[in-house]
């Protein structure tokens, strides 16, 4: 029985010694697979941080508008008889656009017109009469007042007259037509609409914090959707008041409408230009990571100890103003500084990384904002 017991505890001893063995091996085998394992090297883009010139912009969107436009509208009711006009015309000052109907009007001063003839022959008779002292002074003022009163009744006429004809009150644009011919048309009836499309206004906003920033002649670039290119322009009205419901100020920009491609109403990006800074160190801002801490940038250096191997090392910034693609770096940042512009997101603190700029994000904003700008 007790031999029996003595080889079950040897038994237990050596499996117990062969699990801890296997357990010591296995711990050991996976430290120096990891030790020897070779360091992931992540490929990133970067860009030198340099103390440039920094052209600064104010950032704003706006709305087109014509420098002149109106809906136009009759003065007078009455059946069109002539629409003068096809969409998208040139007119000038003073043409005729729409004549209604003015047969009566042409009657009644027809005989307006007779009568004040009739008038100034009686007053010339009353004249003659009174210089050979056979009239009388009271004959003679009477002759005056009806003379004076058909006259006046021709003007009246005459105006009425050109009630029934709408004129362009200024050089433009015409639109679509919006009434027919034999149609009945009132007072406030939009006929179509008339717009100086030469010069153009943009209309926007910005917050009170920039109102000192803003001045009247100050350049001003604008992009539209759907057109290449920017149109340039200067600022000519900033409203005297804040808005005290949105604390935002309007502003008024003059723009070149070039070739004619910017139409009122459209959504406009508004850059207004600041006076440019030197030494000013900016990055682009696709190397700039925001996180719950705050933002920060991957600075490239070479390990310590190996001069081969280059690092990724997280540095926390302080940003400042952004104009275009570019962000101002005011604490953090050095000149010279290597910082990565693409990658981040496979990088840790620490990370072995390879550069490779052949396609470098940040040149191609660059080479996008240059051509914007052209």
């Amino acid at each position: 029985m007790i031999k029996r017991l003595v080889i079950a505890i040897i038994l237990l001893a050596a499996l117990v010694g062969g699990l801890v063995g296997f357990n010591r091996f296995r711990d050991q085998a996976i430290e120096n697979f990891f030790a020897n394992m070779p360091v992931a090297v992540v490929t990133v883009s970067t860009v030198e941080a340099k103390a440039d010139k920094w052209s600064p912009v104010i950032e704003a969107i706006g709305t087109i508008r014509a420098s002149r436009g109106v809906d136009l509208t009759v003065e007078a009711t009455g059946i069109v008889t002539e629409i003068n006009f096809r969409a998208n015309q040139k007119v000038k000052r003073g043409d005729v656009l729409v004549q209604l109907d003015d047969s009566i009007q042409r009657a009644d001063l027809a005989a307006a017109k007779a009568q004040a003839n009739l008038d100034r022959q009686t007053l010339t008779r009353a004249v003659e009469l009174r210089d050979r002292q056979v009239g009388s002074n009271s004959a003679l003022q009477a002759a005056e007042a009806a003379a004076e009163a058909s006259a006046a009744q021709v003007d009246r006429l005459e105006a009425a007259l050109r009630q029934k004809q709408l004129r362009a009150p200024f050089d433009g644009t015409i639109g679509i037509p919006r009434i027919n011919e034999g149609e009945y048309l009132t007072p406030g009836v939009s006929v179509a609409t008339l717009q100086d499309l030469d010069r153009m206004y943009a209309d926007f906003t910005v917050p009170e914090q920039l109102l000192s920033q803003l001045s009247i002649g100050q350049k001003v670039r604008v992009t539209v959707e759907g057109a290449e290119g920017s149109f340039d322009g200067e600022i000519i009205g900033i409203d005297p008041k804040v808005d005290p419901s949105s604390r935002l100020v309007s502003v008024r920009a003059e723009v070149v409408n070039t070739d004619s491609k910017l139409t009122p109403g459209q959504f406009a990006h508004l850059n207004v230009i600041q006076p440019d800074e030197d030494n000013v160190i900016s990055l682009p801002q696709t190397a700039l990571v925001t996180s719950l801490y705050g933002d920060y940038v991957y600075v490239v250096r070479k390990l310590e100890g190996e001069e081969e191997k280059l690092e990724a090392r997280q540095v926390f910034v302080q940003i400042g103003r952004r104009s275009g693609d570019r962000a101002e770096i005011r604490e953090g940042v050095n000149e010279g500084d290597i910082i990565v512009t693409a990658g981040q997101n496979r990088l840790n603190n620490g990370s072995i990384v390879k550069i490779d700029n052949t396609l470098n994000p940040a040149d191609g904003l660059a080479k996008a904002e240059q051509a914007t700008q052209q």
